[in-house]
């Protein structure tokens, strides 16, 4: 499970550039793509699924979207 990948997939079909996800939700330049080597905690999840209009269990699925 690539959480990243499908936040990257999401934010393409939805044109959203993930740096300005994070800077809107306060986290740091590049947070997310880390996400794939350092699982999140479930807060930041549900932030930028908030922000996404998904599902954390969409973030979290293996074939997102």
């Amino acid at each position: 499970m690539l959480i990243y990948d499908n936040v990257k997939k999401i934010c393409s079909e939805k044109k959203i550039a993930i740096s300005e996800m994070e800077r809107d939700l306060g986290f740091p330049r590049s947070y997310i793509c880390k996400w794939n080597e350092n699982e999140p905690g479930i807060r930041k999840v549900q932030k930028v699924a908030d922000y996404l209009k998904v599902s954390i269990e969409e973030l979290l699925s293996i074939e997102a979207g």
